[in-house]
């Protein structure tokens, strides 16, 4: 049997997959964006599944870090913004600090943060920080 491309059909990377939603802030703000990234995901992989199991849960834990440095560094609502691309998922948080975001040194024994942003970089093709004149855009790719 041969499997001939059948040209008629668009490829899944011409579809338009996008996301908006805003959040005011709240500590359970987390948990939603990870949620509404999940939903995302899970419309998203009806259609289009993704090529590897892994690259789900890789982005479930991109938002679920995106949203809690948005909250804990730059007080006030955030606004998280997903979209297919041609060769996996664009995730944006948009934040109300002007404020880049630094590595911070991890300290296991003392129980603080400071691995969320290496894990964010690790597991992304691409991470970049758009600044603006009321806060900043913080870009990731990733595969999917």
């Amino acid at each position: 049997m041969s499997t001939e491309p059948r040209w008629s059909e668009k490829p899944s990377y011409d579809r338009t997959w996008e996301c908006i939603a805003a959040f005011d802030g709240r500590l359970e703000n987390v948990t939603d964006a990870r949620l509404t990234a999940e939903a995302f995901l899970a419309r998203l992989g009806r259609s289009d599944p993704p090529s590897a199991m892994e690259h789900w849960d890789d982005i479930l834990l991109v938002v679920t870090e995106l949203a809690a440095n948005a909250i804990q560094y730059a007080p006030g609502p955030f606004v998280l913004t997903m979209r297919r691309t041609f060769d996996g998922v664009h995730v944006t948080v948009a934040d109300t600090s002007t404020t880049l975001p630094a590595p911070r040194s991890f300290s296991p024994g003392k129980g603080s943060g400071g691995i969320g942003w290496y894990l964010i970089q690790t597991l992304s093709d691409q991470v970049s920080v758009v600044g603006r004149e009321n806060g900043k855009d913080v870009h990731v790719f990733l595969p999917w």
